[in-house]
């Protein structure tokens, strides 16, 4: 599973509005009979326009500076793994998700008029989208990068010469082109995988629009606060603040668990990913004192994600981390720092 938690953001500065972010989210939407259409959703009830989570985000930002993110972004990417475990994506995912939004407000080390934050503090609005398409971060579309800049020159230098500024072989430099299209390390059903493709099969995931103040408009939730969940003295009174990620992301794997009655590899847990970054050592020697059943589970979950394992999986724990230390370090602490679980 991968979570992340973003403040919006229009080029520099933070968004006024959540127009432009609902409107992204309404693209599945486009072409739909209203039936098949997925709709905006909270605690409280579904079928919810768009026009109306706009009203309301918008309008829950009192004496927030321009500096201050007006909401947050919530992604939860569930594994093709932990798809697999859901009788009906829009459904399992829509009560996952109300689930989850009682971790978040359990997460928040406040207090309001003297209570723990509660789930009817928060104003939320999620909703299921059910297509992904590869982006150019995507480890497919690095690697195939290379034969993608090939590619396009030799068909630069087709054109050149069909416009009459460039002599050479147009049939060789096609031949050349359909040897490099096939010859790319990642297809997807016999086609190259490039941006923009759509991704094959059930790419269930749910976007959740968060307010930054309480449901009340008097008080600020923020979940990129810099402080971890502590206690402080402030004017001779101990006041609590922040919020704990770490607790947020293995509660929001533990109640997907117990929700679907999944059971989680260690390569699958946010822990394990954190010791990967934090301390290498411990992680490869977790990994290889799984058992046999297990271990091969693990391997199969992290080459999936694009971790280059070999096939001839090496046997010891040394071997391991020369071969893909180096390259998934980088990447890890991207996803980590980036409040993302998995890498």
């Amino acid at each position: 599973m991968y979570i992340t938690i973003t403040a919006q953001k229009m080029g520099g500065n933070y968004s006024q509005s959540s127009a432009d972010f609902v409107g992204y989210l309404e693209k599945e939407n486009e072409g739909l009979e209203q039936r098949d259409m997925e709709h905006f959703f909270n605690q409280y009830g579904d079928e919810i326009s768009a026009e109306d989570v706009v009203k309301e985000i918008d309008g829950n930002t009192a004496k927030l500076e321009k500096h201050e993110p007006r909401f947050y972004s919530i992604t939860v990417s569930p594994s093709k793994y932990e798809l697999r475990k859901l009788q009906n994506s829009s459904e399992d995912l829509k009560r996952y998700t109300r689930e989850l939004m009682k971790d978040y407000v359990a997460s928040f080390n406040r207090e309001i008029k003297g209570r723990p934050v509660s789930i009817d503090d928060i104003k939320y609005y999620a909703k299921i989208e059910h297509q992904r398409t590869f982006k150019g971060t995507d480890f497919q579309v690095k690697e195939n990068q290379p034969f993608a800049t090939k590619i396009l020159q030799l068909k630069t230098d087709i054109r050149n010469v069909q416009e009459g500024r460039a002599e050479g072989n147009i049939k060789r430099m096609k031949k050349e082109i359909t040897k490099l299209e096939s010859q790319a390390p990642h297809q997807q059903n016999g086609k190259r995988i490039v941006q923009g493709m759509a991704k094959d099969g059930n790419q269930s995931h749910i976007h959740i629009i968060v307010s930054r103040k309480d449901a009340s408009n008097r008080f600020s939730l923020s979940p990129g606060s810099k402080y971890k969940a502590s206690d402080v003295k402030l004017n001779g009174k101990t006041v609590k603040r922040g919020f704990d990620r770490d607790k947020f992301f293995e509660k929001a794997e533990k109640t997907f668990d117990k929700t679907f009655g999944y059971k989680r590899n260690f390569a699958e847990t946010y822990k394990a990913r954190k010791d990967f970054v934090k301390n290498p050592n411990l992680y490869f020697a977790a990994l290889m004192k799984l058992p046999a059943n297990e271990k091969a589970l693990a391997f199969k979950m992290i080459t999936k994600t694009g971790l280059p394992i070999v096939p001839s999986i090496p046997v010891s724990q040394t071997q391991i981390a020369l071969r893909i230390f180096k390259r998934l370090r980088r990447g890890a602490e991207v996803a980590i720092k980036s409040s993302s679980i998995g890498i």
